[in-house]
């Protein structure tokens, strides 16, 4: 694995906890971070030691860390963008994103603290969020005159409907971490000292799944999400027939019938 600047990566018993790690900043995302992201994300792709990544935000200057999970974009560097800039920027950040998305792995956002702007659009970004009791998630972006840049236009309105997403866009207000369970941006919110506790338990669940149907099936959910009904349906019955040819099918359907615990293979 490569080495970096702004993150930390540990790896074990099959789950992969990555950390944005810029103190000073509240894990504010930079080129340089946006940049690392993405070669870390091919690099984690690839592993078949890895089976679900937990993405979360380390402690604050002060060693606080519950302070911040993601801030925001870093406005230090956004100050002087001119149009081509920005749209570089955006473009930048879309590529760790949709690794994000459609990485074969399960991506679980371990939210602690502030998800704002970029934050709260690299959690959407991941497959489940599980949130600390004390996170604040929002949209700001329109109170500094620009517009979500990082996709929050798109999967905040996916994730809770178009109006709720279209207030907090225009209001610029943000929500804590029971209303977005509530909206349904958050799956679960937890005691922040069981933050990651409860996304390890989480993780370490779907890895007794098939790991190899776990992705397909993830691949089913996005690839079919924007189309009609009907080719979602028939893409979801190829994929079907697809794992009902694999040896975890049918050690999985013998051990059921033989009520025994199925031994399932890797991807």
């Amino acid at each position: 694995m490569s080495e970096f600047k702004n993150l930390l990566l540990d790896v074990e018993d099959e789950i992969a906890v990555l950390t944005i790690n810029r103190p000073a900043a509240l894990n504010a995302l930079n080129s340089e971070t946006l940049d690392e992201l993405n070669v870390c994300l091919s690099e984690i792709e690839v592993r078949d030691d890895v089976k679900v990544l937990i993405l979360t935000g380390g402690p604050d200057k002060k060693g606080n860390a519950f302070k911040s999970f993601v801030a925001g974009a870093d406005i230090s560097e956004m100050v002087n963008f001119d149009a081509p800039a920005a749209r570089k920027f955006g473009i930048k950040a879309s590529e760790p994103f949709f690794r994000l998305q459609n990485m074969r792995q399960v991506t679980i956002a371990a939210v602690n603290g502030f998800a704002l702007g970029g934050g709260c659009e690299i959690s959407m970004a991941c497959d489940i969020r599980v949130a600390s009791d004390n996170a604040i998630f929002g949209q700001p972006e329109c109170g500094l005159g620009i517009i979500p840049g990082f996709g929050g236009t798109q999967r905040l309105a996916r994730l809770v409907g178009m109006g709720r997403a279209k207030e907090m866009i225009f209001t610029c207000d943000s929500i804590d971490a029971n209303e977005a369970y509530r909206i349904g941006l958050v799956n679960r919110v937890v005691a922040k000292e069981e933050l990651m506790n409860t996304a390890k338990e989480l993780a370490k669940k779907i890895i007794s799944k098939g790991s190899y149907a776990v992705s397909v099936a993830k691949a089913a959910i996005n690839n079919g999400y924007d189309m009609d009904i009907r080719n979602a349906v028939e893409m979801e019955a190829n994929l079907f027939g697809v794992v009902n040819d694999t040896h975890d099918k049918k050690e999985g359907m013998t051990a059921f019938l033989e009520r025994r615990s199925a031994e399932l293979s890797d991807f």
